[in-house]
């Protein structure tokens, strides 16, 4: 064998080291942000009785994705290129039962002290031209190797579930004509996410209202409780 396979050979095996180690570190950042959000998830339910996470998915790029989008979008293929300007390789989708969920879940997650957020989207409040609406969070979080430590950026997605509802479909449509469709279909996908963030905002105004009753049932029965204790210690005097 002549030294020129025994260098190749080297850099070889060192290049998929690296590139193993590239895509574990978004693996783990994906663990560690399921594990953030499952703690808030319990917290919410133990202690408020209310829990605002519907549903919780994560997905990894595969290489083949990510080189695609490299080259569609004329990047450097190299792996610091690829880390810096591919923010999307580790995504995590939560999916809410309402609006005011959606940025109570975003505070949370980027109070988080070891959690930087890089780049927020909302478009929510500025909806895509096709309607598509979503909180997207672009956060770095350290990853603890053994012998170094990875900055990791990982993609957060929060919608509710009529926003979730219409983006899966509209993504099915879309992949079954090729992306190639029809300018009526196109209106009336556009006017179905305008129905689905009319039927949001009435589910929203109705959990307000149905809170401030409960809240004041709540503050009724504490009066009844404070009003009979307070009656039973007189009579106990008399």
């Amino acid at each position: 064998m002549d030294i020129g396979s025994v260098i190749d050979m080297k850099e070889l095996k060192s290049l998929k080291v690296e590139l193993t180690r590239f895509m574990m570190a978004y693996k783990f950042a994906l663990d560690e942000m399921n594990t953030k959000i499952n703690i808030l998830k319990d917290e919410f339910n133990y202690i408020h009785d209310y829990n605002p996470i519907e549903h919780v998915k994560s997905r990894l790029k595969s290489p083949e994705s990510i080189l695609k989008k490299v080259y569609r979008k004329g990047y450097d293929f190299t792996l610091p290129a690829i880390k810096e300007n591919v923010r999307d390789i580790a995504g995590i989708r939560i999916t809410c039962s309402f609006i005011s969920d959606i940025y109570e879940i975003g505070k949370m997650i980027s109070k988080q002290k070891d959690v930087r957020v890089v780049d927020i989207k909302d478009y929510i409040k500025n909806p895509k031209p096709n309607g598509y609406q979503s909180l997207h969070l672009i956060l770095e979080i350290p990853i603890f190797m053994s012998d170094r430590e990875e900055l990791t950026y990982v993609e957060v997605q929060i919608r509710t579930i009529a926003m979730d509802f219409w983006a899966s479909l509209e993504h099915k449509i879309y992949y079954k004509y090729n992306k190639e469709v029809p300018n009526q279909m196109i209106d009336e996908l556009k006017d179905a996410a305008t129905m689905a963030a009319q039927l949001d905002r009435k589910m929203e105004r109705l959990h307000k209202e149905i809170s401030v009753i409960k809240q004041a049932d709540h503050e009724k029965e504490e009066r009844l409780v404070t009003n009979l204790s307070f009656l039973d210690n007189f009579l106990k005097k008399r």
